[in-house]
């Protein structure tokens, strides 16, 4: 037992009487120090309620459910009933003087298992007659329910906190109805002025005070907002963090790290009976309740920008039109672009990079080019009539010859025999590619009206692309996106890297069982309990063809969207 002049106190005290006794008190935890980032004004927790200054007045304790100090308030109750607890509807901070608990410890535990049966966010007890110490029975009970229970060692006016936290709860609703107006309102604004994407979700960052991420379905980045540090710290590793805080399904809940718990907020786009993206607050340092509405307006209006917009892939060609604008003007390091090409889908490791511009071709014909080609890369509309495109080719392909073939077969479509297709020279450091962007752009001047530009070498098409080049060709489409996802769940966790590996060989063989175990170099038991496993994961039965083919198809859309 700890008396009051041997209770450590984290917050200023009034100054003692020197009269008055001091009476014994129960090993307790004083209040925690509020967290050094001032919460905004919506914030109000049971932290934030001990530390008013009326409430200090009352030496306020801790005695059980410390851990638990951050439970939101949404309003306050004087209740002196033993089973005030039905009356509840949650997150209320009760008071009482337990007058009528005294006595019967078996009541005072019923009574704290009450409160937390009704998702109360505290009980405060004022110490008096009733109870001149801590009781141990309410203690002990609200330390193993996790519910705070705090003690108030001086004669409080339970009116003079109700009206203080009232009067709080009611500006902070206020605020919230505010803050929701104020965002609403700049963000039309920014929409009726035909601002781009960016101006929106550069206004979004500002409220936020986080990195905003924008994506689609596949997780994939097309844009982001907020302070650059913030966002390449977030982007480094975007796909893991992605598919633990959203799970594998889109629109499905995570519970992993980089939950809303966490400060990750997320709203789903979409309109017109489907889903497009996804948008995300990236570790909000509000209460959710505000995060949530926030990211619920920018959402709205989100949509809204990109139904006016028309086309359905503006989003995507904003992305590769901002990044590559970036790396050709080389206002921004190329080292500072690069967890943003990363979480667009572009391979960045280890890869060889063929930078081209091509002078008076169409944007989105060379995109469905490339996409055909199954071909990586990014395209954007540069202005005056210049396209750039970047390949990202692995090593062992030959750069100089993928680069005639794509080419050849840009000329040979309609309309586009008179295009100059310019190539810089293949670049194994990224931080070469602005440069040669700006090489392949000065050619194409140099070549534009040429006759010699009509006689580039043809290379003939690539064959054999078949489902796989539809499959590459429709792999943003949000259906495409949504079955890959749904079909393949059960093996996209990075554990089950192998067994995707082995499904893969297995259907690209045509399901041989024997060329399967070959290839991976295990018997043929060993590969039996293998797609066993596979099939128990997914749910299906790959001897069954339309099965087979249905998990096929969404591996081909799966594997399209990977670096």
């Amino acid at each position: 037992m700890t008396t009051a002049s041997d209770r450590p106190l984290t917050h200023r005290d009034p100054p003692r009487s020197p009269t008055r006794p001091k009476l014994p008190r129960a090993a307790a935890r004083p209040v925690p120090r509020p967290p050094a980032w001032p919460p905004p004004e919506s914030a109000l927790s049971v932290r934030q309620v001990l530390a008013l200054e009326r409430v200090l007045a009352g030496e306020p304790e801790v005695v059980a459910g410390a851990d638990h100090l951050d439970r939101p308030v949404r309003w306050v109750h004087v209740a002196e009933a033993a089973d005030v607890g039905v009356m509840l509807s949650g997150g209320e901070m009760v008071l009482t003087t337990g007058v009528l608990l005294a006595g019967d410890e078996d009541k005072q535990a019923d009574y704290i298992r009450s409160l937390h049966r009704a998702e109360a966010a505290a009980v405060v007890l004022g110490l008096g007659r009733a109870f001149p110490r801590p009781p141990e029975a309410m203690r002990r009970a609200a330390e193993r329910c996790g519910l705070p229970l705090v003690v108030l060692h001086r004669p409080f006016p339970f009116a003079e906190l109700t009206e203080e936290v009232q009067s709080r709860l009611v500006r902070r609703k206020y605020a919230s109805v505010s803050l929701s107006e104020t965002v609403r309102t700049a963000l039309t604004a920014l929409i009726t002025a035909g601002a781009p994407l960016q101006a929106l979700l550069d206004e979004i960052a500002q409220h936020a005070g986080c990195p905003v991420v924008l994506t689609n379905l596949a997780h994939r980045v097309l844009a982001t907002a907020g302070e650059r540090p913030a966002v390449d710290d977030v982007l480094r590793d975007w796909e893991r963090i992605a598919r633990q805080a959203w799970g594998h399904r889109p629109g499905r809940p995570g519970t992993g790290a980089g939950g809303e718990g966490d400060g990750w907020i997320h709203a789903e786009l979409g309109g017109r009976g489907q889903r497009w993206g996804r948008l995300v607050l990236c570790g909000h340092r509000g209460d959710a309740a505000t995060g949530r509405l926030l990211a619920d307006r920018a959402a709205e209006a989100l949509v809204l920008h990109r139904l006016l917009g028309g086309a359905a892939g503006s989003w995507e060609e904003q992305s590769a039109q901002s990044l590559l604008t970036d790396l050709a003007g080389g206002a921004v390091p190329a080292r500072q672009l690069l967890p943003r090409a990363r979480a667009a889908g572009l391979p960045v490791g280890r890869r060889t990079f063929v930078p081209l511009v091509v002078r008076g071709g169409d944007g989105a014909a060379l995109d469905r080019l490339l996409r055909l080609l199954g071909l990586p890369g990014l395209v954007a509309q540069l202005g005056d009539g210049h396209v750039a495109v970047l390949l990202s080719l692995a090593p062992d392909q030959d750069a100089d010859a993928l680069t005639a073939h794509f080419a050849a077969r840009l000329r040979a479509e309609p309309g586009q025999r008179r295009t100059v297709v310019a190539a810089a020279g293949p670049r194994t450091a990224w931080d070469d590619v602005p440069a040669g962007l700006r090489e392949a752009r000065h050619v194409a001047d140099a070549l534009a009206g040429s006759a010699r530009a009509l006689d580039l070498p043809a290379v003939v098409r690539l064959k054999d692309v078949h489902l796989r080049g539809l499959v590459r060709l429709l792999r943003d489409d949000p259906h495409v996106q949504s079955f890959a996802e749904r079909e393949l769940d059960g093996l996209l966790g990075g554990a089950d890297a192998e067994l995707l590996n082995v499904l893969r060989t297995y259907l690209a063989t045509g399901r041989n069982k024997s060329r399967t175990a070959q290839l991976h170099h295990v018997s043929r038991p060993a590969l039996y309990r293998r797609l066993e496993a596979i099939q128990t994961r997914l749910g299906v039965d790959l001897d069954d063809f339309e099965q087979a083919a249905s998990v096929h198809i969404a591996l081909l859309a799966h594997d399209a969207q990977q670096p």
